[in-house]
């Protein structure tokens, strides 16, 4: 099943539109993460991965 993490949920000054789509939930959130770092500044915690995968979704983002 295709999970996904959408950008648009969560607040930033950016407004940042990303979604993000991977089959496997690993992939998923080794690219939100990555994602994460290098656009909006975040850190590579324990802590923020977790936070992270509260956000996957099943199925593809709305458009």
């Amino acid at each position: 099943m295709r999970r996904y993490i959408d950008c648009r949920e969560f607040p930033s000054e950016m407004k940042c539109t990303v979604a993000i789509v991977a089959d496997s939930e690993e992939e998923l959130v080794n690219a939100a993460v990555q994602h994460a770092v290098a656009v909006h500044g975040e850190h590579d915690t324990p802590e923020f991965r977790s936070e992270i995968k509260k956000a996957i979704h099943e199925g593809s983002p709305h458009a």
